[in-house]
């Protein structure tokens, strides 16, 4: 059996690319691709030995092989001086890595009917689990959106490997002009899904929760909340969701996630701690009884 455990490891830039707005790196990452599984993501360290920013970047995986001794490719849209470094790497750089981190998507036993949804760059973490879910002979349903045509990631890849393909983008310059929300009823419909995988921003994942909740089907959602740590340390990620016992836990997406069942999440509490949460500060429960 694999070691699951993560591992910190030197990785060696293979190739920088351009995808539409988004920038694709490939690592030679030894140990880190054969622990890998669908959902999980890296947290690469940014600046170099010398640097002030000492706080990592996590990325969702689009691709792992066992090429090279193993590599990961990760998507990121430059934001900022992290991803600046980052995009400015050449093959043969060396960058700190650690992962696979984090939980994955659950898999169905058997052959079912997946829908199959992303926004933006986050749509990455569907490609490694559509390959798994393809091996277990499940059809796939893809809804791919973003702002403009060149924020859609994967359309290609997804009309190679998938049953179907949706397309919504914010201004119509490809699929449907809107969100892919719009489109999740039909798609589900049309497909008889039996479950719904989704990365993408808070509001994208909450609706996709409540069309979801409302066909009676799984909602498995990736959530991409600002992770400062990646390893559960800082508490930076953290989320109100109700647990097996009933109770409300404010739990981190990087390590308790970045997958939950969608119904689980309190999306209407996200940012806050709910009073009802187990671990409250006594005085907003005080406060709620008064």
């Amino acid at each position: 059996m694999t070691d699951s455990s993560p591992v910190q490891v030197p990785g060696t830039v293979l190739t920088m690319r351009r995808i539409g707005t988004y920038q694709t790196m490939t690592l030679v990452a030894p140990g880190v691709a054969e622990r890998f599984r669908p959902g999980q993501f890296v947290a690469v360290a940014v600046g170099g030995e010398q640097s002030s920013m000492l706080l990592r970047r996590c990325f969702s995986v689009r691709e792992v092989k066992p090429d090279y001794g193993g590599t990961v490719e990760i998507v990121f849209a430059v934001r900022g001086k992290g991803t600046e470094w980052l995009a400015a790497l050449r093959p043969r750089d060396i960058v700190d890595v650690a992962g696979p981190l984090g939980r994955p998507f659950p898999l169905p036993r058997d052959p079912v009917n997946c829908v199959l949804l992303g926004v933006a760059h986050g749509s990455a973490a569907l490609f490694p689990l559509a390959a798994v879910l393809g091996q277990r002979d499940c059809r796939l349903h893809f809804v791919l959106g973003g702002a403009t045509s060149d924020d859609v990631l994967g359309a290609r890849g997804a009309r190679r490997t998938g049953d179907s393909v949706a397309v919504a983008t914010e201004d119509g310059s490809l699929g449907s002009a809107g969100s892919v929300g719009d489109l999740l009823p039909g798609v589900i419909e049309d497909a008889q899904a039996d479950v719904v995988y989704a990365c993408g921003p808070l509001d994208t994942l909450r609706a996709v929760t409540r069309t979801c909740t409302g066909y009676g089907i799984p909602a498995q959602v990736a959530v991409e909340e600002p992770m400062a740590c990646g390893t559960g340390v800082c508490m930076a990620c953290v989320l109100p969701v109700i647990g097996d016992d009933g109770g409300t836990h404010m739990v981190r997406t990087c390590v308790e996630g970045p997958v939950f069942r969608g119904e689980r999440v309190r999306w209407d509490d996200v940012g806050t701690i709910p009073f009802d949460a187990l671990g409250a500060p006594r005085a907003l429960r005080l406060g709620e009884r008064s």
